[in-house]
């Protein structure tokens, strides 16, 4: 798998995994999309920790400046 996940965008992923793993854990959503953005954020922190988006593949993007 070739890197296509930059710092910046690492950074931002996480971030974001942390804002919805926080929604859920203190019950503000909870429910399905409780379940939903607890699954986001495990994504993003694996996309993340791979520095590999496989949506950005398929159309050839890439936040990371070292690769394109």
């Amino acid at each position: 798998m070739k890197k296509n996940i930059g710092t910046i965008d690492k950074v931002i992923r996480i971030v974001i995994a942390i804002v919805f793993a926080v929604l859920f854990f203190t019950n503000v959503v909870s429910g399905i999309l409780g379940f939903v953005l607890l699954a986001l954020a495990a994504v993003f922190v694996l996309t993340s920790l791979i520095s590999f988006c496989p949506l950005y593949w398929p159309f050839g993007l890439s936040t990371d400046k070292k690769t394109e």
